[in-house]
C-alpha cells in the first residue's frame, strides 16, 4: 500500500502587540473663555396663600354659599353646620345663670348682714362662674359651625353639598390668594453663588413660549435636600399665572468672568473624583479636577487645569496613567466644545 502523507508547512508567529509602543492621540491646548454663565432650571408657580377649608367640628351643612372661581373677601360666611342641640343647650345654660346670679346678689346681702357664713357665699359665686365658662365653652362650639373665608382670595370648586354630612376631614373647598404669586424651584448646591435674596431672575411660562416675566428671590431654604443636593428658592413674581403651572426659571453671573471650558465627554467620572488626561513629558498624566458651571457640550474647570495644558480629546481609550504618546492634532479647543 502506498502510504499518503500530509506535510504540514509551520506557521510565522504574528507579531505581538508591542504594549510599549506610543499611543497617538489628539490635543488641545486649555485656553480661557469668556462665557455667558445662564442656568436654567425648573419651577412652580404658587398662591402666596392657599388653604383647603375645613370644618372645625362635625355635622350635617344647613346652609352652603360657594361662589365657586369668584372673589371672596375675608370673613364671608362660605357654609353653617346644624347647630340646634348647641343652641338649646346654649339657652338652656343662660337659664340657670340668670337663678344662680340672683341667688349670687341674694347671699352677698346676707353675708354683709351676718346672716350665713362666708363660704355659703362663696360656693354660690363659684357657680355663677362657673356657669360663664359652660356658657363661653358652648358658644365656641357654635362658632366652630360657621365656617367662614380665613382671608380675600378665589374660591375652587365645591367639593360638598347643601345636607352633607361632614367631618373635620372634608375639605368644602379651597382658597387661594392669587394677586400675589411666588415661584418655588430648586437647583444643584454647586450654583448656590448664583442666588442670593433679592436678586432678579427671569421667569417664562411652558404654556406661553417667549413671554418671559420678572422674580424676585425672597427666601433660600437653608438647608440643603440630602436627598437631591438641591437648594430650594422662592421667589415673589410680578406677573399673572395660573398656580401650579409649569415655568423656566433662568438665572445669571452677575458678572461675567474668564473660565476653561473642556468637552465633557473627555471628562473621566470615578465614584469619588472626576479626572482628565493631560501630556507632560510626553506621557500620559491623569489629574483630579472640579468641575462647575456647565454648557449643551461643555464643562468649567475651577480646580486641577491650568491655561496652557495639553489635554488629551482624542484616542484615550487605550491610554493609562505614564504611557508614552505620539501627539497627532492639535484641535482648537473652542471648536471642540461648539
Amino acid at each position: 500500500m502506498l502510504g499518503l502523507f500530509a506535510c504540514k508547512e509551520k506557521t510565522k508567529p504574528t507579531d505581538k502587540f508591542n504594549a510599549n509602543a506610543p499611543i497617538s492621540v489628539d490635543i488641545a491646548i486649555a485656553a480661557t473663555q469668556v462665557v455667558d454663565k445662564v442656568i436654567e432650571v425648573n419651577g412652580s408657580v404658587v398662591a402666596s396663600e392657599f388653604v383647603d377649608i375645613r370644618p372645625e367640628s362635625n355635622g350635617r351643612i344647613v346652609f352652603l354659599q360657594i361662589p365657586e372661581g369668584k372673589m371672596v373677601t375675608a370673613g364671608t360666611v362660605l357654609a353653617k353646620l346644624n347647630d340646634a342641640d348647641l343652641q338649646a343647650q346654649l339657652q338652656k345654660i343662660k337659664v340657670q345663670l340668670e337663678l344662680a346670679i340672683i341667688n349670687e346678689k341674694r347671699n352677698l346681702k346676707l353675708v354683709q348682714a351676718k346672716g350665713i357664713n362666708q363660704s355659703d357665699y362663696d360656693i354660690s359665686l363659684q357657680q355663677v362662674n362657673g356657669l360663664k365658662a359652660d356658657m363661653a365653652y358652648t358658644q365656641s362650639l357654635i362658632d366652630k359651625t360657621v365656617i367662614k373665608a380665613p382671608f380675600t382670595g378665589q374660591m375652587g370648586l365645591r367639593q360638598v353639598s347643601l345636607g352633607a354630612n361632614i367631618n373635620t376631614a372634608s375639605t368644602i373647598v379651597t382658597l387661594q390668594k392669587v394677586d400675589q404669586l411666588k415661584v418655588d424651584f430648586t437647583l444643584p448646591e454647586i450654583y448656590q453663588n448664583y442666588i442670593k435674596v433679592g436678586k432678579k431672575v427671569t421667569v417664562e411660562s411652558i404654556a406661553n413660549p417667549g413671554v418671559k416675566m420678572t422674580a424676585t428671590i425672597a427666601a433660600i431654604e437653608p438647608q440643603i435636600i440630602a436627598t437631591s443636593r438641591n437648594i430650594k428658592v422662592r421667589a415673589n413674581l410680578q406677573g399673572k399665572l395660573l398656580p401650579g403651572a409649569y415655568t423656566k426659571v433662568i438665572l445669571g453671573e452677575n458678572q461675567q468672568k474668564p473660565s476653561i471650558l473642556v468637552p465633557s465627554n473627555i471628562i473621566i467620572p470615578d465614584s469619588k473624583v472626576k479626572q482628565l488626561v493631560v501630556v507632560r513629558e510626553g506621557k500620559a498624566k491623569f489629574i483630579n479636577v472640579e468641575t462647575g458651571y456647565r454648557t449643551a457640550a461643555g464643562v468649567e474647570i475651577t480646580s486641577g487645569v491650568k491655561v496652557g495644558d495639553s489635554l488629551i480629546v482624542a484616542g484615550m481609550l487605550f491610554v493609562r496613567d505614564g504611557s508614552d504618546l505620539k501627539i497627532g492634532k492639535t484641535l482648537p479647543l473652542v471648536d471642540i466644545i461648539k
